[in-house]
């Protein structure tokens, strides 16, 4: 028989259960607590929240490195539409939830790390009508960031055809929180070897990755990039393309399977990674299996761009 208890034992029982990645935790906040907290333990999240247990919600994530945060407000325009498209309105103006991201990421007190925004339908009951929430929930995090070794930059990464379809246009274009299918992709990648899982869509048309947007430098030194229609538009490869439009050609088109092995460049492009260099697809290899001067530039003007823009925290 399991013990019944009253809230200061079962707080005490919580309190000394070891929280796996705790450490990486640096500060928290709840719209309905309305406080920012540094102690991971107290990091909890209502069980009837219709964002736990009906995925009915979504989120955006963003980094900061030197303590200059990147992107704030193309993540938050973003996160402005798919809460729109969803019929979602957040407990509070989104000026306000700025705010508060640049307020955790400073109570963190780290250099280096990730900042996390979650808004759901909120806490109501265990049914699927959003009517059983009378108000949004609100969560802002900041965690450690672990960046890519130089090695990946130097050498490259490889990558696959994922069996994992790409999502349907209307929920692709929506960054929400159901990400089943990325962590499908991502399992389906360790298990079989490969480091980054591509998936495309049913006309064979390359979509996206599992957290980040592909492109390729063609034969004639073109960046072509999927149309964003089974693919989340990037922020990070959208600042990408205006830092560098000035200095060669961008298209937006499909892209087919057999096209990544003729191409000169396959680059990953993403919020942790930067640009990262693809030199084989399906075990074989692309151009000559080094990593090519786009990729290589593309995060020289990223992290440029952070240096000079970033807000300061």
């Amino acid at each position: 028989m399991v013990k019944v208890v009253d809230s200061k034992a079962y707080m005490e029982a919580m309190f000394a259960i070891d929280r796996p990645g705790s450490s990486e935790i640096h500060a928290f906040y709840e719209h309905r607590v309305g406080l920012i907290c540094t102690d991971p333990k107290l990091m909890v999240m209502p069980w009837d929240d219709h964002l736990v247990h009906r995925g009915d919600g979504i989120f955006e994530t963003m980094k900061f490195v030197g303590k200059k945060l990147y992107q704030l407000e193309p993540h938050m325009a973003r996160m402005q539409r798919s809460s729109e498209s969803i019929f979602l309105k957040p407990p509070c103006s989104w000026d306000e939830i700025s705010e508060l991201v640049l307020e955790v990421a400073r109570a963190g007190n780290h250099e280096n790390g990730m900042v996390r925004v979650l808004l759901g339908r909120g806490p109501g009951g265990f049914g699927i009508y959003p009517s059983e929430c009378p108000e949004a929930s609100l969560y802002v995090v900041s965690y450690d960031m672990h960046p890519k070794p130089e090695s990946v930059y130097e050498e490259g990464v490889t990558s696959f055809k994922t069996s994992i379809p790409a999502k349907q246009s209307y929920l692709a274009t929506i960054k929400s929180i159901d990400y089943l299918p990325n962590v499908l992709m991502k399992r389906e990648a360790e298990e079989q070897g490969y480091d980054y899982p591509f998936c495309f869509n049913r006309d064979g048309f390359l979509a996206e990755g599992a957290t980040e947007n592909v492109c390729m430098v063609d034969h004639g030194g073109k960046l072509v990039i999927p149309e964003f229609t089974n693919a989340l538009a990037g922020t990070t490869l959208l600042r990408a393309v205006d830092l560098i439009k000035g200095e060669m050609s961008i298209i937006f088109r499909g892209i087919r399977e057999d096209e990544i092995l003729e191409a000169r460049e396959i680059i990953i492009v993403g919020t942790t990674g930067d640009a990262i260099p693809v030199v084989r697809f399906n075990d074989k290899p692309i151009h000559d299996v080094r990593p090519g001067p786009v990729a290589k530039r593309i995060r020289e003007l990223l992290k440029q761009d952070l240096e000079e823009n970033g807000l300061k925290l």
